[in-house]
């Protein structure tokens, strides 16, 4: 493993953050810190720890020794001061002395030594790093280590590797008890330079942040230099169909099979993010991967990411999808059954009350494929593809040079229902649109742009789609939750199905669709050029059949309903003179909205439309509004407010009726007005 330390960087560091009151000491343990942090091989979204031993003044002037230990919650790759809180060192080393101590005790111990009570909570393992004498400690889970870590004769192979210049620390659960047995291991021996916690990780400790780091490369390169040498390969080729199904084939399908059914047609759903390497095929093709997965998770902090570990299903014959279909069902039936048999006898193991989680897997293997990490975010699926690699090169490894064999199921189970660990999770509240993904077309205009950003922000991944691609990025960057622009001309059916291909290989499946895209013309009806006629039936009818369609057929394969959003116009029911261009399509589409209700609903797909007027947008441009108003003698501000409320009507307003349908799960063949009030146009 390549060290990346370097004077000048760390030396630039020490006065940026000098200049801000940091003191040499916490500047080079955020150093280390983050280049530790930057290599998953190491650790991956908020593993691992580090920490300093130093001397910090506190607000009336008083000076402390304290440990300045990762906070919960930070990412070490990315941490600054703020995410090395400092806690008195004093209490902490008296605790040695306690012969127990619960971890809510433990907790509370830390925390009401802070320097400053408006810092996270200390690491879990804070003790264990204030017992041992060193200033700087550093924690990994390097791939490396645990494939020597997790073997029946861990130990016999750590000295093999390490000689005697490390500890071995057996299996214990984070937490009082592992902090003072690896405090005894080093007491026993105190010229070793870091500790191996068995189906864990790696110490490595010095009394300067660049021996600490130094040593932890050194020991890793030690660990990978010894499976490069006596690695062997560790798996047989399975059997693959002569053609497999592409990845796209079947993202929805398992998408929607990995969805968590709440009762009466309600679903919390996952996002999906794929991957594909050949370090990762040559893992799911092979004929043992089923006996892997069963296996477990190569060191228990993964059990919060990817539960007990993966899914495994067959390889999908390319051709045979609706056969694959029911075994994807089949598979995740077996998989949640075999995960409540696991919550349920290791919950029974003592009288603390527990609630089971969702029993949903959170990474899925597909041989002649690759892998999924499912989420109710994208960023939770990546990371579950994250720690899927990973756990794919530490299973490999260990399998490599003996049998891999991590931490029992009832151990896993303690650290997974482990109140410490939940509590990273607890504060992850979902939005109304959490899980969901929305494709809205026309997404750069002003009613798309204000949907889109109102989605956003209510949990959903959206895909902006417009037939400006550049404009449809710069709305995806604004509006952020990983949105992402595609360019999209409603009206070629090619483009249409490629922007819910990038849908499904984005994010693995859409949920709510905004059919918005449009454009008005002009002109008498009698004496109107067919040829404009046509042109607006396309953009103005047909397109909203082409993208109702691409949903319909993603929708079904999910199996978990979804929402038809179709843009409708006031011209659809209220036609006005020399507008028939625009209003014969948008009255064929509002029926067509009813159809989809009709036909679909037996899908739990449902199907609404939204009724507006006198919205600023490209339809309703700034000279068009002037010409109207001047036309009808009327102030521009008079003209936009001609309604019944007085009020001007804007494309928020419309994107807030947009989001009531997207909400309203027993609401179908609807049509809401958004116009401020126009008898006219007022539906039944």
């Amino acid at each position: 493993m390549e060290n990346l330390w370097r004077d000048s960087d760390a030396e630039a560091m020490v006065e940026a953050y000098g200049r801000r009151g940091v003191n040499r000491d916490l500047a080079l343990r955020t150093y280390t810190t983050r280049l530790l942090g930057s290599e998953p091989r190491l650790v991956l979204h908020g593993g691992g720890n580090t920490s300093v031993k130093t001397a910090v003044r506190d607000l009336i002037g008083e000076d402390w020794d304290v440990l300045c230990v990762k906070g919960s919650g930070w990412d070490m790759g990315t941490i600054e001061p703020e995410g090395l809180p400092a806690v008195k060192i004093a209490p902490l080393l008296k605790a040695r002395k306690l012969q127990k101590l619960s971890d809510e005790d433990m907790v509370t111990l830390q925390r009401a030594n802070l320097i400053d009570p408006a810092s996270p909570n200390p690491s879990v393992e804070a003790l264990l790093h204030a017992f041992l004498p060193h200033k700087f400690v550093d924690h990994t889970h390097s791939t490396a280590i645990l494939a020597i870590a997790d073997q029946a004769r861990s130990k016999e192979m750590s000295s093999e590797v390490f000689g005697k210049k490390m500890g071995f620390v057996p299996y214990i659960m984070p937490g009082f008890a592992l902090a003072k047995a690896a405090a005894e291991v080093f007491d026993r021996d105190p010229s070793v330079e870091g500790l191996i916690l068995d189906k864990h990780g790696i110490f490595t400790f010095a009394d300067t942040a660049k021996q600490a780091y130094d040593r932890m490369i050194h020991y890793v390169t030690l660990a990978e230099d010894y499976v490069r040498r006596r690695g062997k390969t560790p798996f047989t080729s399975g059997r693959l169909p002569q053609q497999t199904a592409a990845a796209n084939e079947i993202a929805a399908m398992l998408r929607g099979a990995v969805a968590v059914a709440r009762g009466e047609g309600r679903f919390d759903r996952m996002i999906s993010e794929f991957r594909v390497s050949p370090a990762i095929l040559d893992f799911v093709n092979a004929a043992e991967v089923e006996d892997m997965a069963a296996r477990g998770v190569s060191t228990p902090d993964l059990s919060i990411r990817i539960k007990t570990g993966p899914l495994v299903l067959p390889p999908p014959a390319a051709g045979k999808l609706a056969e694959f279909r029911s075994v994807i069902d089949e598979r995740v039936a077996a998989f949640v059954a075999a995960y409540t048999a696991y919550f349920r006898e290791n919950d029974a193991r003592d009288d603390v009350k527990r609630t089971m989680i969702d029993p949903m897997p959170r990474l899925t293997l597909v041989p002649g494929v690759g892998l999924f990490g499912h989420g109710r975010t994208l960023r939770d699926a990546q990371i579950a593809a994250d720690v899927g690699e990973m756990w794919i090169e530490a299973a490999r490894d260990a399998e490599s040079i003996g049998r891999f064999e991590p931490v029992s199921r009832p151990d896993l189970f303690d650290l997974e229902y482990w109140s410490l660990e939940q509590a990273k999770l607890a504060g992850a509240k979902p939005k109304p649109l959490t899980g969901q993904v929305a494709l809205v077309t026309g997404g750069a205009g002003a009613i798309g742009a204000a949907t889109a950003k109102l989605f956003a922000r209510e949990g959903a991944h959206v895909v902006v789609a417009d037939l400006d691609a550049a404009k449809a990025g710069d709305v995806a960057r604004a509006i952020g939750n990983q949105s992402i622009g595609v360019a999209c001309d409603v009206t070629d059916a090619a483009s249409v199905r490629g922007a819910f291909d990038k849908a499904i290989s984005t994010f693995g499946g859409v949920d709510i669709v905004v059919s918005n895209a449009g454009a008005a013309w002009e002109g008498a009806i009698a004496t109107l050029d067919d040829s404009l006629l046509r042109k607006s039936f396309e953009l103005n009818f047909f397109s909203h059949q082409l993208v109702a369609q691409n949903a319909v057929r993603i929708m079904k394969e999910q199996r978990t309903g979804g929402a038809l959003l179709f843009n409708a116009s006031k011209q659809a029911v209220n036609p006005g003179s020399k507008f028939g261009a625009y209003g014969l399509p948008k009255a064929a589409t509002l029926f067509l909205s009813r159809q989809y209700a009709l036909e679909h609903g037996a899908d739990g797909i449902r199907s609404n439309a939204v009724n507006a007027d006198r919205i600023r947008s490209g339809l309703l441009n700034d000279e068009m509004i002037a010409n109207r108003a001047a036309a009808r003698g009327l102030s521009v501000q008079d003209y936009m407010g001609g309604n019944l409320l007085g009020q001007e009507v804007t494309a928020d307003d419309v994107a807030q009726a947009f989001l009531h349908h997207a909400l309203a799960d027993r609401t179908t063949a609807d049509v809401t007005t958004v116009d401020g009030g126009n008898i006219a146009a007022a539906l039944r």
